[in-house]
């Protein structure tokens, strides 16, 4: 068994951060989680420079990243604009994100859903014939902070409808605000799967301390895909009070002590994590940094 750990922190660890992380501290967090075994990584988004300025310089961190052999580049892309300059990046994966709910999209993409829908659409058609490789991501899956708890038939609807634009693109539910009951989350991927198949990935947040238990529940309902951020930085500015992602180290703690394979090295991703919550203008997360047995190089399994 073998759990696939994207990376997030390069992106959505650092886009709410206020002060600009100079281009060079960005290639070094990637290089860092890479250097633990990480091989899948979000590097950056492109979009308006003006809505999320941290972003501006994915291009040029993008390039640094796809010198590393065998990563994995993803890169999120929010509209038309965004897919025709990832589309010439390099990235080995496109992004596409909404939401589930039509006030989060209206507060995050300042669109209704099915516009968004619809060019995201006509996205994934063109991103298939040229080949590249799509990930559908889906907010407020579980969880809106202005709707409230999603109702499993919503999400299950949207999931659909991103199921059906193409029969292997791998689409992923996020609990954006970090809200999402364990037993939400199991329900709500076993249903997915039941329906479209294996390649659904889970996108988590821990404002709650639920994010790990969550990843739990997916995993046991079938999921193999998850988002994690070295040192749990992260969260939507679009989604008043989300803090971080889950913890990388966290999930990795997790997976290793239940004998699910990662491929990361701990030593060396608990180094990487320090440098990513060692970030001025973050707001670290996660529980095993701050663990003396686990620094101390006691072992999960």
């Amino acid at each position: 068994m073998k759990a696939i750990i994207s990376d997030v922190a390069p992106r959505d660890g650092l886009q709410s951060i206020g002060p600009f992380v100079p281009t060079s501290d960005k290639i070094a967090i990637v290089r860092a989680v890479y250097d633990a075994g990480v091989r899948r990584m979000e590097i950056g988004s492109f979009v308006s420079p003006r809505a999320v300025p941290q972003m501006a310089d994915t291009a040029e961190v993008l390039r640094a990243a796809l010198e590393l052999p065998g990563l994995e580049c993803t890169v999120l892309v929010p509209n038309r604009k965004g897919f025709e300059l990832a589309a010439q990046s390099g990235a080995q994966r496109l992004g596409l994100f909404m939401s589930v709910t039509e006030a989060h999209n209206r507060a995050n993409l300042n669109r209704t859903r099915e516009e968004s829908f619809a060019d995201l659409a006509a996205i994934v058609a063109e991103a298939r014939a040229t080949g590249l490789a799509i990930r559908f991501n889906l907010s407020t899956a579980f969880h809106c902070p202005f709707e409230g708890v999603v109702p499993e038939a919503q999400a299950l609807e949207w999931a659909g409808r991103a199921a059906q634009l193409d029969p292997e693109m791998e689409i992923a539910l996020a609990d954006t605000t970090g809200n999402a009951s364990p037993a939400q989350v199991r329900a709500v991927f076993q249903a997915a799967r039941d329906r479209w198949g294996d390649r659904f990935a889970f996108h988590g947040h821990d404002t709650y301390g639920m994010g790990v238990a969550n990843v739990a529940a997916a995993w046991e309902a079938g999921v193999r895909v998850f988002d994690a951020s070295a040192g749990g930085l992260g969260g939507c500015p679009f989604a008043p009070g989300a803090t971080g992602n889950v913890a990388t180290e966290d999930l990795v703690w997790m997976f290793h002590r239940m004998g699910v394979e990662t491929g990361v090295d701990w030593q060396r991703l608990l180094a990487a994590a320090d440098l990513a919550a060692a970030v001025p203008g973050g707001t670290p997360g996660g529980r095993m940094r701050g663990v003396p047995a686990a620094r101390g190089g006691q072992k999960a399994a």
